[in-house]
């Protein structure tokens, strides 16, 4: 079995090496004796986080995938700070020459000029509107969204011109735009999905380090219902042998605080997250880890993950049986399921892009 080295102090991921995938250059820290020595005798460091304000060109992104259920989405920020070893977004940070690890959770970067990029794609002639997912790849409540409230200004854009919005998030800074969310949810404009994947504060600390503890994310999720604002559960990601047991608790859970329906999502594994994951298994959990992966090899067509369309959202095989019909069950029992609420794209009002009046 693999040793792993211990991991950083408030960080999902163990390690930090760049990408092989575009076949960029890698690098290695140069040490000498002395640099070994003081490792040895000196706790693993804390890393600090970076923020690189970026200048882009556009903030709307549009899909075709036949595995999720929207067709556009706007991410304000990349990589996250929540540090959770399961993104499926750590790959991204391949793209910037930066490590999918270590680097995805400590070096960020944050789009200064989302809402006015988002107004003139919603001002562009010929605009159709349906709902804009955000929290999609990464989360849009993590901790600098406290710093640039760029989540607050898409909503409040959102508000202005009756465009329907989602959010998924684990994180009960949700609850600080609560004003706005309860706005939109009267006219039918949002609808709230909060991640937890266990009840275990000591486990999410390993999986979700900087994320809010799952009892906190259940408290949001209580709240944004007593407001009106329709909120939903994402059991998500069940991990075999790790978070499974917390599927119908989470649930029961979620029900009490009158969640409006619940969802669930097989771990998945893309590209760069497989080795990162295996990594953390190692550290974490060495007695199971060959357990865990034999699952996933068998759920995943005996691959570490599925990359294609149709499948890859779909486990197969017995274990994956076994969990679909938990699920179902649980959430029959607890009423769950009442179904998705349908947003309204009918009020919708093109904005007058940079607040100049058009002519015409």
């Amino acid at each position: 079995m693999a040793v792993s080295p211990p991991a950083p102090r408030g960080r999902g991921a163990v390690s930090g090496a760049t990408s092989t995938r575009f076949a960029l250059p890698q690098r290695e820290v140069d040490r000498d004796w002395l640099d070994e020595r003081a490792a040895l005798e000196e706790e693993v460091p804390r890393l600090a986080t970076t923020v690189t304000e970026e200048a882009a060109r556009t903030i709307l992104s549009f899909n075709k995938s036949p595995d999720i259920g929207f067709d556009r989405s706007v991410n304000v920020f990349r990589g996250c700070e929540h540090g959770c070893i399961y993104c499926y977004a750590r790959p991204t940070h391949a793209y910037l020459d930066l490590s999918p690890g270590l680097d995805f959770e400590t070096k960020l970067f944050v789009k200064p000029q989302a809402a006015k990029l988002l107004r003139r794609t919603l001002a562009a002639r010929g605009y159709s509107p349906a709902p804009i997912a955000m929290g999609t790849n990464t989360d849009p409540y993590q901790p600098i969204e406290s710093r640039y409230r760029l989540t607050r200004q898409i909503l409040e854009l959102c508000l202005e011109v009756r465009h329907p919005v989602t959010i998924t998030t684990k994180s009960d800074r949700v609850l600080a735009d609560l004003d706005v969310l309860r706005e939109l949810a009267a006219r039918q404009l949002t609808a709230v999905a909060i991640s937890v994947t266990s009840l275990d504060a000591a486990l999410s600390r390993k999986l979700e380090p900087r994320a809010a503890t799952p009892m906190k994310r259940l408290a949001a999720l209580g709240a944004l219902v007593e407001a009106g604002v329709p909120a939903y559960v994402n059991v998500s990601p069940i991990i075999p042998a790790i978070t499974e047991d917390w599927i119908e608790r989470i649930l029961e859970q979620a029900a009490e605080r009158g969640a409006h329906g619940a969802s669930w999502i097989m771990l998945r594994l893309p590209h760069e997250v497989a080795p990162l994951f295996r990594e953390w298994l190692d550290t974490h959990f060495p007695e199971r880890a060959a357990k865990v992966m034999s699952i996933l090899n068998q759920i995943r067509g005996g691959r570490d993950n599925d990359p294609n369309f149709h499948t890859r959202m779909k486990p197969q095989g017995v274990w994956a049986d076994l969990t679909r019909a938990r699920f179902r069950k649980a959430v029959a029992r607890l009423g769950l399921q009442r179904g998705r609420v349908v947003l309204d794209c009918s009020q919708f009002v093109a904005p007058e892009r940079d607040g100049q009046m058009r002519l015409f």
